[in-house]
């Protein structure tokens, strides 16, 4: 009866700057989730897994900014993004059950396993008639969400992915400074033409370039050397703490072991889909109503996007070797990292890149010193680990992969700056829209 009661206020006042408690919000985690379930059977990519997001959440934050008078619209801050033309008459849908069913929408339209998710669907329609929503009400929610998918769909064909299937194969460039397929699988390189994907908020994918990387040298009295050493030393002498944070974050879709002669795949999330979970988490830590929770997911969204795009244009610049590598053709032919190297290049670091860039932003949207206990890779069997700010989990983030064998020092500390000037760069534009502080948490 409850559930009803609160239900019936949802459908009061759309326009209302004054947002009732909505039983909607708490299904917002869920239908994120669920995306990340579609890619991690996909196994997709990283670079790939943030675009996805991107346009499942923009579409939900085009429709509440319509209806939101108090919300500032994503093309203000969206690069070339113009809002939806919604052909129906918002006494006739709830923008918010429509926000929320573009998400699964967009999710089955754009992923590759999209149709995985028409049960989602159906269980979110049964949700609403069992808790009264008239028919009529549905239908025409459901129609503005596909009404904007599809304004989604025609906008995102602009953006160069449909392109990268066009491109030549990679090979990797020849010369010992330079990254290698590595074991065990020894995958081609992951998404080497990333740059030329159109970005959401930043200018240009080399807006941030961080600085040279250090020259690669086998002298043993070199700097370079100097960061390899650190890899393979800190490897011997782990402690039981930095080997969890090394598996907390390591949100590696391509794992595999051998066993014998077979080869057995391990799925697990990207670091997009970590992040946007913390992001699920912060928004219902902080309480934020339906709307803002839509607006922060999507600005998340976007920030991971365009950092995958700044970091994407280092990797493939620079193309460094992974200390993998170096260290089995140079050192040790034994040695093995603690986690499994991930098919790309690898200076700046991914995590780092990515990491940093979320902290700033969700810190410039939620305040420095929000707490929290991050529980994403629970399903990993993971126990959770408890943040006293984003900028703290962005700093964990960033050198577990040092921890886990998979980056030089380097590339970590200039990936946590040039992560924290993107997302510094977004937050200016957010404040320039007009987006402040959601909370005064």
């Amino acid at each position: 009866m409850m559930n009803r009661f609160i239900l019936l206020l949802l459908l009061v006042s759309m326009r209302s700057q004054a947002q009732p408690k909505s039983i909607l919000a708490d299904q917002l985690q869920p239908a994120v989730f669920s995306l990340t379930m579609v890619m991690l059977h996909d196994v997709v990519n990283p670079p790939a897994a943030s675009r996805f997001f991107s346009y499942c959440s923009i579409g939900a934050y085009d429709i509440v900014s319509q209806n939101n008078i108090s919300m500032v619209p994503p093309g203000a801050f969206i690069r070339n993004y113009n809002a939806a033309k919604i052909k129906t008459a918002q006494k006739d849908y709830n923008y918010q059950i429509a926000a929320l069913y573009s998400i699964y929408e967009a999710g089955r339209v754009f992923l590759p396993s999209g149709y995985m998710l028409d049960e989602k669907q159906q269980a979110f329609l049964a949700w609403l008639r069992k808790n009264k929503v008239k028919e009529s009400i549905i239908d025409s929610s459901v129609s503005v969400a596909q009404q904007v998918v599809s304004h989604l769909s025609n906008w995102s064909k602009k953006d160069g992915y449909a392109n990268l299937s066009a491109r030549l194969r990679y090979t990797p460039l020849r010369g010992e400074q330079y990254w290698f397929p590595t074991p065990p699988s020894y995958m081609d390189a992951v998404e080497p033409h990333w740059r030329t994907i159109r970005p959401m908020i930043i200018d240009s994918s080399n807006q941030f370039i961080p600085p040279p990387l250090v020259t690669f040298s086998r002298d043993t009295s070199s700097a370079f050397y100097a960061l390899v050493m650190e890899v393979y030393s800190v490897s011997k002498s782990l402690t039981p703490d930095q080997l969890t944070m090394a598996g907390f974050w390591d949100c590696n879709p391509f794992a595999v072991a051998n066993a014998g002669h077979m080869s057995l795949g391990f799925k697990k999330i990207s670091p997009g889909a970590h992040w946007m979970n913390i992001t699920c988490i912060a928004a219902k830590k902080a309480a934020l109503p339906f709307d803002q929770s839509v607006q922060l997911l999507a600005i998340e969204a976007t920030t991971l996007m365009d950092a995958f795009i700044s970091c994407w244009d280092e990797k493939y610049r620079s193309n460094r070797i992974r200390p993998e590598t170096y260290i089995n053709k140079y050192i040790d032919p034994r040695w093995m990292p603690v986690l499994q190297t991930p098919p790309f290049p690898e200076y700046t670091s991914g995590h780092s890149v990515v990491s940093a860039a979320s902290a700033e932003v969700l810190t410039y949207l939620l305040g420095d010193k929000f707490a929290y206990t991050d529980n994403t890779e629970e399903m990993f069997d993971l126990k959770p680990r408890h943040f006293n700010s984003f900028r703290e989990a962005a700093a964990e983030a960033a050198i577990s992969r040092l921890y886990g064998g998979i980056h030089y020092r380097d590339a970590i500390d200039q990936g946590v700056v040039e992560g924290a000037k993107l997302g510094q760069f977004i937050s200016h534009k957010l404040q320039t829209a007009g987006i402040m502080r959601l909370t005064n948490h």
